[in-house]
């Protein structure tokens, strides 16, 4: 397995979805990084030609933003443990990066930091790009089109929309 602790973000190669598969993928990996303060927040199966690669997208704990140094120790801890376990048959690279402008919003307090953002929802009947208007707990309103929309944290698929002007 080739090991890139960082990736560069320019790819331009579409994820291929495999959710029963990467749910034990990101088991892996956030058993690796756990005791670093990291969490997973996201596994991706990509394809690059003929090349798989498993991109682990990691957030700190503490809120703090991810550095090149926790890129580096959560990509040498997962790969031992990848490297033990072999969950993927044949040959593979590893990458880990931070969320960036792609964040995934899985939780309530990952939508709480991003009060006031845009973010793109589907799920649960819905479909919309739209700002953050207020978290209560895994309740989360947004305002549509002059509306308030609540939807339910982890049950939705969401991203940052718009990139913030500074860490959160």
């Amino acid at each position: 397995m080739n090991n890139n602790p960082a990736h560069n973000g320019q790819d331009t190669t579409q994820p291929t979805p495999a959710d029963t598969g990467d749910s034990r993928l990101h088991a892996l990996a956030q058993q690796a990084v756990a005791p670093m303060g990291l969490e997973v927040l996201e596994v991706q199966r990509q394809t690059a030609g003929r090349e798989l690669i498993v991109l682990v997208r990691i957030d700190r704990l503490d809120e703090q933003p991810v550095t090149m140094e926790d890129l580096t120790k959560a990509s040498r801890a997962a790969e031992a443990e990848f490297d033990r376990v072999d969950p993927i048959e044949g040959e593979y690279r590893l990458e880990f990066e931070s969320p960036g402008g792609k964040r995934p919003l899985l939780r309530g307090r990952h939508f709480e930091r991003m009060l006031g953002l845009r973010a793109r929802v589907r799920g649960e009947g819905h479909s919309f790009t739209a700002p953050i208007r207020a978290v209560d707990g895994d309740q989360v309103t947004f305002e549509v089109n002059g509306e308030l929309v609540t939807v339910t944290a982890g049950r939705v698929q969401a991203n940052l929309a718009e990139f913030p002007d500074r860490h959160r």
